[in-house]
């Protein structure tokens, strides 16, 4: 066995970490490589350590309290150890204690939140078992730790019946010299002691990048600036029997769809580096929410909206480092009514701004969001319009 302490990755780790086109996902090797202990010829397992810690002042506090909130908490706080056992079989696993400290709750357990094996035949061929990412929105598949914007969408791009991750398998590849990509995921999904069927989850993906290859399985929301980049995508989720639309009586079983279509571009010119990003989602459960459901179903069971993206980096440093200034718009429309009214149905708006002082391995980001609802509820102040601002820390080792 030897150990090796790598501040930058050798080239022999890089182009194996190409090859294998998945800690980008999650953390991208390239960027943020801790320590790495190789064994024999082939293995090897890089330990990777990350915290985001955020300031958030909020213009409410719960569902049942009106007064501002001022938060301090520990947004992501990850180890992470990826590496390879030969060169076609990977593995990743990351434990998390995210959010901790977040409105009085400290001490979060730790979990995994991420626990797979790769398989990569081929470049067109590959595979995934274990406890990943789902596979349909880019949002969600953008790097966490690489975003444009301070942080991805509370709801909008996390499917209802699988969240960010799932527990399966997934098949996935490259094609046309890496422009085009397929998925294919097949994973728990919802099951509960109330859903009506224990039927698989299924989703596909597609992608055709028209510049420069978007060839692993995750993306990331910037490249700042180190590629020329114009993606579109779509993606397709469902599964059959998620629901009833009336729990008290059995009846009434709703199957589950969704698509999402997308499109990125990250074009650097000599006046600086312009990123936008926006995509479109429907989730579909045959209007189940608005009936007599069983009290667990998700309230974005039967989401539609969309996001829309841009940012802007300065083309030299500003100090220490580099600057990159960001907005969003956001519109969601859930179809839940309350008494006839629909109170969940909301825009976001943000601005903010990233200050790279070491890339993403140490940067300090600000957003400031204005939320709008199309109804207030009259009593409940998490649905009634706010504000909020946030001050960000990341570090990744």
């Amino acid at each position: 066995m030897k150990i090796k302490i790598n501040t930058v990755p050798s080239a022999t780790a890089l182009s194996r970490a190409c090859a294998i086109g998945v800690f980008a996902g999650f953390l991208p090797l390239a960027a943020t490589a801790g320590p790495t202990i190789e064994f024999g010829d082939q293995g090897s397992v890089t330990f990777t350590y990350a915290l985001q810690g955020w300031l958030q002042h909020k213009s409410f506090t719960t569902a049942t309290d009106s007064g501002d909130s001022n938060d301090a908490f520990l947004r992501r706080n990850r180890l992470t150890f990826s590496g390879q056992y030969n060169d076609y079989v990977g593995f990743y696993a990351q434990l998390e204690a995210g959010n901790d400290s977040k409105i009085g709750a400290d001490n979060k357990s730790v979990y995994y939140r991420d626990a797979y094996v790769t398989l990569d035949y081929r470049d067109d061929l590959r595979f995934i078992v274990g406890r990943f990412k789902n596979t349909f929105s880019r949002e969600n598949l953008e790097a966490c730790l690489e975003p444009l914007t301070l942080d991805r969408a509370d709801t909008l791009a996390y499917t209802p019946f699988g969240g960010s991750r799932d527990t399966g398998i997934a098949v996935w590849g490259n094609l046309m010299d890496a422009r085009l990509q397929y998925r294919l995921m097949v994973a728990d999904g919802r099951e509960d002691s109330a859903t009506p069927e224990d039927n698989p989850r299924v989703t596909a993906r597609v992608h055709y990048s028209f510049w420069e290859p978007e060839f692993n399985y995750g993306y990331l929301g910037t490249y700042l600036g180190t590629q020329k980049v114009l993606t579109v995508g779509a993606g397709y989720d469902m599964q059959n029997s998620v629901a009833y639309s009336n729990y008290p009586s059995r009846s009434g079983i709703k199957d589950y769809n969704a698509w999402t279509v997308d499109a990125f571009m990250e074009y650097p010119t000599t006046s600086g580096v312009y990123t936008f990003s926006a995509a479109a989602f429907e989730y579909d459960t045959g209007g189940a929410f608005n009936a007599t459901p069983d009290p667990a179903l998700p309230v974005n069971s039967d989401l539609k909206g969309y996001y829309v993206k841009a940012g802007y980096m300065l083309p030299n440093k500003v100090g220490m480092g580099r600057l990159q200034f960001f907005a969003r718009h956001e519109n969601l429309d859930y179809g839940v009514k309350t008494g006839g009214v629909e109170y969940y149905d909301q825009q976001w708006n943000s601005v903010g701004a990233n200050y790279y002082l070491d890339g993403q391995k140490l940067k300090i980001s600000f957003e400031y969001a204005d939320v709008s609802f199309d109804n207030e509820h009259p009593t409940n102040p998490a649905l009634q319009d706010y504000n909020q601002a946030t001050l960000g820390l990341q570090f990744i080792f």
